[in-house]
């Protein structure tokens, strides 16, 4: 009696895309230089001309490469914003947390500090319907609900870049929050810790809204730690 192994091939497009990025992250072509043809990548990776021609597609879309029609394909970041957020997607809890810590975090201080009166109504709106969460109600309505009220902090914060990352990275937020609140034990922030973040930006007290967000993630961090 014989038995064999299943072996999952990764499709050639994907190991050309990883080729690609070593090579110019390892500035084998630079930023802001023009990359070999598709018929001599085809040769280079020894691959057919439709697959370079989908990785260039894909890393375009990222924002690693840019098509230019009539000229060429041109290096235009050394890294994938595509591929760095996958992996942020993919991180641990515990790792999640930390870089949601730092975020919050700054962005607290921030929005302390450059908060104007219609940012305060907004913060101020979406942490009453937040409100305490409840086992009768629906946990991805309280996610939402959780989420908006720090996307509000973000928005008073007045930093396109912050925003548009903390966007992105509430996605992750919203997925690992739902297994946050599985983990037994684990001491959620409530109400009244989010009540004292916004008073602390209401106050414009940048120390005071960096120690509450320090209150409120640093104890989840430490438990995750341990386990």
């Amino acid at each position: 009696m014989s038995s064999s192994l299943s072996v999952v091939r990764q499709p050639l497009v994907d190991i050309v895309i990883e080729r690609l990025r070593h090579l110019i992250a390892g500035k084998t072509w630079p930023v802001g230089m023009k990359i070999p043809n598709e018929a001599e990548l085809s040769n280079l990776f020894d691959v057919g001309r439709n697959t370079i021609r989908e990785a260039i597609r894909v890393l375009s879309h990222s924002g690693m490469l840019e098509v230019r029609q009539g000229d060429g394909t041109y290096v235009r970041s050394e890294v994938d914003p595509s591929e760095i957020m996958r992996c942020v997607s993919m991180s641990g809890l515990k790792d999640h947390l930390e870089l949601q810590y730092i975020l919050e975090a700054e962005a607290a201080v921030m929005a302390a500090t450059r908060r104007r009166e219609d940012d305060l109504v907004k913060i101020s709106d979406a942490l009453k319907n937040r409100a305490q969460y409840s086992n009768n109600g629906s946990p991805e309505d309280f996610i939402d609900k959780d989420n908006r009220f720090h996307m509000s902090i973000i928005e008073a914060t007045h930093n396109d870049a912050m925003i548009a990352l903390y966007k992105y990275f509430s996605l992750s937020i919203k997925h690992n929050h739902q297994h946050l609140m599985s983990v037994r034990n684990l001491p959620e922030p409530d109400q009244h810790a989010h009540q004292k973040l916004y008073e602390a930006i209401a106050a414009g007290d940048p120390v005071q809204a960096r120690e509450t967000v320090r209150q409120m993630l640093e104890p989840m961090i430490e438990l995750l730690k341990k386990l």
